[in-house]
């Protein structure tokens, strides 16, 4: 991300009203539920929901606005989608209990929909043009590539700063950073730095739409640049070699092999015969399930169900099935690679299945599956995949696979959990 020094600049110039209009007060930066009101009129989004079929109907009438190439718009900078938004949890009290959980902490779960409504207003911020009201483009999120915890505890009465910017483009698709930090004995230190990828769409959300090209000024926005396109390639190489495309490598295979080997029943001479490892359990025993009926309240500004509550909901219950399974209560290291494969209508039977999937020491690596089940035709379709690696104070029991496909996840968990170890480094 840019340096703190150009963030602050740039922040400031948005709130004496560059480019977004009236997203400031004062000089001040917005909170964050200006940052979602800005986005209901950015689009023209209404907040009845009796009123959603006309405002669709008026946003179809936008894409006469539509750049028909890349080269019709605009170069920007990242400069011009820099943004800085408070969660006054610290001067605002009666704001507390909506971020409030048991442990006298911040409910991370609420922490994802604030920094997924942010990532759309940043994106908005980049491709915004100062002579439409209402902008052509149905921003939406494409994918959580990272999100890295730099500190455990989230204190449930101090305010938090949310920073961000565009870091990467394409023609269609663009990367945004953020980083939040909260005010604590007089000053702000770091807490999360996140990576989000968003797709332009048409005003209909039916075809890609083309956005402004991003252009790097100097060095330092250079290198955060071919870090954007150094996180394509990865993220191109690893769809590659998905295990649901590709066979696991000859030391994976290796692996599962001595995994069932260390299940056989050495009194017997049988591959029928399995026992359980001595502190171990078998990843069937290691689920947990949900089910969320999708209603109006939840909608985003496009009239489907918001991917903040979709990812706060997958957290959560992810947690609960850390929580369960480690006897104790887990802090989140990292989140990566949600991908959001179609999206979720209001009305729509969400079922999310939760998977301890892979284990190491103090560690645990769970992924949520999340998929619509439509109760007419009783057919079931994946809408999203989480990953989330958290940490425990004690050592946790191994997870062992039985069959192929619990092999499968769990090679893929270590695959995830090797990452994100890595890059804690």
């Amino acid at each position: 991300m840019l340096s703190p020094r150009v963030l602050k600049s740039a922040s400031s110039l948005m709130c004496r009203g560059f480019s977004m209009g009236h997203m400031c007060r004062q000089g001040k930066a917005p909170e964050m539920a200006e940052v979602r009101n800005r986005l209901r009129e950015i689009v023209g989004a209404s907040t009845n929901w009796k009123d959603h079929k006309q405002a669709l109907t008026e946003r179809a009438s936008l894409s006469q606005y539509l750049a028909q190439s890349q080269d019709e718009l605009p170069a920007k900078t990242m400069k011009d989608s820099a943004i800085e938004a408070h969660l006054p949890l610290g001067t605002q009290p009666t704001l507390r209990e909506k971020y409030l959980n048991y442990h006298n902490s911040v409910r991370f779960g609420r922490i994802l929909e604030d920094l997924d409504s942010l990532a759309v207003l940043i994106c908005y911020s980049h491709t915004w043009n100062k002579e439409l009201k209402r902008s052509p483009l149905s921003i939406v999120t494409a994918l959580v590539d990272k999100i890295d915890m730099r500190k455990n505890i989230i204190y449930p009465d101090c305010d938090i700063k949310f920073t961000g910017h565009v870091t990467w483009v394409g023609k269609t698709s663009i990367e945004a950073k953020m980083h939040m930090s909260q005010y604590h004995n007089g000053a702000y230190t770091d807490v999360l730095d996140a990576t989000f990828v968003m797709v332009a769409r048409d005003p209909e959300n039916k075809r890609a739409a083309f956005i402004n090209p991003l252009i790097p000024e100097g060095p330092e926005e250079e290198a955060i640049f071919q870090q954007g396109e150094i996180n394509k390639k990865r993220r191109v190489e690893l769809s590659t070699a998905s295990l649901l495309k590709v066979a696991p490598t000859a030391e994976e295979r290796t692996l599962v092999h001595n995994l069932f080997l260390n299940t056989l029943d050495s009194r017997t001479v049988s591959f029928r015969s399995r026992i359980l490892p001595p502190n171990s359990l078998w990843m069937e025993d290691a689920k947990m399930k949900g089910l969320e009926i999708c209603h109006p309240q939840e909608r985003n500004i496009f009239n489907r169900i918001f991917g903040g509550f979709l990812m706060r909901k997958a957290y959560e219950l992810g947690w609960a099935n850390a929580c369960a399974f480690a006897g104790c209560r887990p802090t989140l290291v990292a989140v990566d690679d949600i991908l959001f494969r179609k999206p979720v209508e209001i009305g729509s039977l969400l079922l999310l299945s939760s998977q301890v999937c892979y284990t190491e020491g103090m560690h645990v690596q769970v992924r949520v599956h999340t998929e619509v089940l439509d109760p007419l035709t009783r057919q079931h379709s994946t809408t999203n995949v989480f990953h989330f690696t958290f940490h425990v104070e004690k050592e946790v029991p191994s997870v062992v696979p039985q069959s192929y496909g619990e092999s499968m996840l769990y090679l893929d968990g270590k695959r995830h959990f090797d990452e994100t170890m890595r890059t804690q480094i």
